[in-house]
């Protein structure tokens, strides 16, 4: 399949800048996969879909502010870091911007010398990998210096950290928030739960694969970046049980989706485990576990869109995002969501 496949036009004005102040009324454009009907609702809303038996699946991945401004120790240029992947013994993957300044065995300075870092190597992917120095502990040092690592169509000051993260975020490592999950609210999980569905929580750090365009015409030559999962023996349990009694299994977020599809066997069976994962999936997959999809609107010829396409037809799909720009819903991280029943 081409890339030009996965393109559709988007005024700029609909790039949600920022969250709204209560995440369940963010708008809910609903896609029925079999027919193509679309409803317009609101987030809130959502619990009148969910059947008693179904299974609800969370990434309570936690971002961390990941982002590092800096200068060059011997000039003073600038420097941008976004921390991806720790590699132990205070090394990291990370993304580096301008890249021409960032060559092995150049230094950087954070925070007046506060954290300093040293580029040991270059990536495969384009990114960086760096050596931290600094007194005391990292984490803290990150928590004091650090930004959360808006996307760059992302223009406005974050003045809230929390909204950038979801209630039920737990474990840190993300680059990026799982933005579908950003609709909930304590209260709207447990009206959920309160129909009689279960509600598991697995992990993916979100990593390289969210940042990184697609560069090739033909999609299948794209090679996803891996990213970290980790699915304990409860939660697998939980939802093979539910598969077992016929209820739906629904995702929240292209990251779930992922990890759900990584641990399941040809027959859909999940199997606890840990580790990395780069399954890419196009048109043409066939989904193993996943029935329902809970996401956001997803950027032009994005591998998180293509996922989309493939779980419910590209036409009827791109054909949705048309009604959204007509109907003026917010786009990406802080925009509204789609429900794919």
């Amino acid at each position: 399949m081409k890339l030009k496949e996965f393109s559709y036009d988007l005024p700029d004005k609909l790039i949600a800048q920022d969250a709204l102040e209560k995440r369940d009324e963010s708008r809910l454009l609903v896609l029925h996969k079999n027919s193509g009907k679309i409803e317009h609702k609101i987030f809130k809303q959502i619990v009148s879909y969910f059947k008693k038996g179904d299974c609800l699946v969370l990434n309570n991945t936690k971002v961390i502010p990941a982002r590092l401004i800096g200068e060059r120790e011997d000039t003073g240029g600038k420097i941008e870091f976004v921390l991806l992947k720790c590699l132990g013994e205070d090394k990291w993957e990370v993304l580096v911007k301008p890249g021409r300044r960032a060559k092995a065995g150049k230094r950087f300075t954070f925070g007046k010398g506060e954290l300093e870092a040293e580029i040991l190597s270059s990536t495969e992917s384009g990114g960086r990998v760096v050596r931290f120095y600094y007194d005391g502990i990292f984490k803290e040092k990150l928590e004091k210096l650090g930004q959360m690592p808006l996307p760059p169509y992302i223009k406005k000051k974050l003045t809230d950290k929390d909204r950038y993260q979801t209630v039920y975020a737990k474990h840190e490592g993300s680059a990026a928030a799982p933005t579908a999950g950003l609709h909930f609210t304590e209260q709207l999980i447990q009206e959920i739960k309160n129909k009689g569905v279960e509600i598991v929580y697995i992990t993916l750090h979100v990593g390289l694969a969210t940042f990184r365009p697609v560069r090739v015409e033909n999609i299948e030559d794209h090679k996803m970046h891996s990213e970290f999962y980790f699915i304990g023996k409860k939660e697998a349990d939980i939802i093979n049980r539910v598969r077992k009694n016929g209820g739906r299994v629904w995702a929240v977020g292209t990251t779930t989706v992922r990890t759900l599809e990584t641990v399941a066997s040809d027959d859909g069976h999940l199997i606890p485990s840990s580790g990395w994962t780069d399954v890419f999936i196009y048109p043409g997959y066939k989904f193993k576990v996943t029935d329902v999809l809970i996401t956001n609107f997803h950027l032009p010829e994005s591998t998180l869109l293509m996922l989309v396409c493939a779980f419910a037809d590209r036409e009827k799909v791109l054909n949705a995002y048309k009604i959204a720009v007509e109907n003026e819903y917010r786009f990406f991280s802080f925009g509204d969501a789609m429900l794919i029943i």
